[in-house]
């Protein structure tokens, strides 16, 4: 394996992820403490924005949805829809169980929705619009019964097509709020803001670090911080696909990692080549370059089982296939936040319009969770109930005598006493079930 560009080195990276952390740590005790005024302090600071609520009220709102164009309300509607769609079959795959697993002992679960819960829509350089159908739409198809959604402005201003997407996706309340002030707000409550369960959405590094500090007190959805591009590709495409779809994602920020693995080097070489003509042409070329710079990186690999193998220990966002053996890799691949195969494919479709979810883990944590779907905002709590004297005599005899071979004499007690009442034996307090005879 042969790195062909490098980003930057992994201590760097650790560098300035602890100077994030001391940040928001201190950003999130600055909030915990002060409430409304250290909130609205911050916005002041970071975004120049301090209305006299940051909650929109209903008339606004409706202000913001009229004054987007009807080309642009049908299609934030239909990308609404293809996400609700796929939301729904993926509801539907989850039941609630109920089974008799023993003679009168029925065990089972249900599914219940997380009750309320805090979706950030990022702005920074570009109004995340497609981020409020990920998250705001899915927690509706999810049944969530309190949807707060928050954005910051945009130039002082809210932006309405994200405002649009965001009530028409299902939000209850809407803030005009960003960056950790927001999900600080959210998670802690101030005096004008309720707190809600869980937050989800994705955002920049302040925006994750913050979920990551909160985790605990409240629930969230996965660590999904800047954007991650990896193209594990081969010579059955071109140096121009590679580079249009490295750039497309590196656009995001200055911090958003693309990388091409490849077993070609002629692709590899006319890749580097293309990256910087386009470079050239690309509107966001400002922020692309930088991102690319400091985080792009080409890697040359001597086979297929090599660029598995490379896929796998990066475990990136988004990770494009385009080879001949597109369905290898699916087969195989297992460290990953979503897979776009094939050149027809592309992970703009996954961020804005195709229907899966396009809040995905960053920072390899691909390989212990999946991104956000339906299944996130719903809590599958068990139950049990025994129905018969005989069932609470069997289970419990069991349990009386695991608990003493634990030690765990008030525990062995609450089966004794069922084994009194119900199975009419004569147990005295803090003894243990008699052992049946299993010959």
């Amino acid at each position: 394996m042969e790195y062909l560009k490098r980003g930057q080195s992994e201590d760097e990276r650790a560098r300035q992820a602890a100077k994030v952390s001391d940040i928001v740590a201190r950003s999130l005790e600055t909030i915990e403490q002060g409430g409304d005024a250290a909130v609205r302090e911050m916005s002041e600071k970071f975004d120049n924005w301090s209305p006299p609520s940051f909650r929109m009220k209903e008339s606004d709102i409706e202000h913001l949805v009229n004054s987007l164009s009807r080309q642009d309300l049908h299609d934030i509607r239909f990308a609404q829809e293809q996400v609700r769609n796929f939301a729904r079959i993926q509801r539907e795959s989850m039941h609630d169980v109920e089974t008799e697993t023993l003679p009168g002992v029925i065990l089972g679960h249900r599914h219940i929705p997380v009750q309320s819960v805090g979706c950030y829509v990022p702005g920074g350089k570009f109004p995340m619009v497609a981020s409020a159908h990920m998250s705001v739409v899915t927690a509706d198809v999810a049944g969530v019964q309190r949807i707060v959604a928050a954005t910051p402005p945009v130039n002082g201003e809210p932006n309405a097509a994200v405002i649009a997407a965001m009530h028409l996706g299902g939000a209850d309340d809407i803030y005009l709020l960003g960056g950790i002030q927001a999900v600080g707000a959210l998670a802690l409550g101030t005096e004008t803001m309720t707190p809600v369960d869980m937050l989800v959405g994705p955002g920049n590094a302040f925006v994750a670090e913050a979920k990551r500090q909160l985790f605990g007190r409240i629930g969230i959805d996965l660590l999904a911080g800047p954007t991650e591009t990896l193209i594990v590709a081969d010579d059955s495409v071109d140096a121009e696909l590679c580079a249009t779809d490295l750039l497309g994602q590196a656009e995001h920020g200055d911090d958003s990692p693309a990388v091409l693995i490849t077993n070609s080097r002629r692709l590899a070489d006319e890749t580097l080549a293309e990256v910087k003509r386009l470079l050239r042409q690309l509107p966001t070329a400002t922020t692309a370059a930088r991102s690319w710079s400091d985080y792009g990186e080409v890697i040359l690999c001597d086979s297929y089982e090599e660029m598995l193998q490379e896929a796998e220990r990066m475990a990136s966002e988004h990770v494009q296939i385009m080879t001949v053996r597109d369905d290898w890799f699916l087969e195989h691949m297992t460290h990953y936040g979503a897979l776009f195969l094939g050149p027809r494919t592309h992970v703009a479709n996954g961020d804005k319009v195709i229907g899966t979810n396009h809040t995905l883990p960053t920072r390899r944590a691909g390989r212990y969770t999946g991104g956000l779907w339906v299944g996130k905002f719903l809590k599958t709590h068990t139950y049990q109930k025994i129905l018969t004297d005989e069932a609470a005599t069997l289970v419990s005899g069991y349990c009386s005598r695991l608990c003493a071979l634990e030690g765990f004499t008030g525990h062995g007690e609450q089966a004794n006493i069922r084994l009194r009442r119900y199975g009419g034996l004569n147990i005295p307090y803090g003894g243990v079930a008699a052992a049946q005879d299993r010959s």
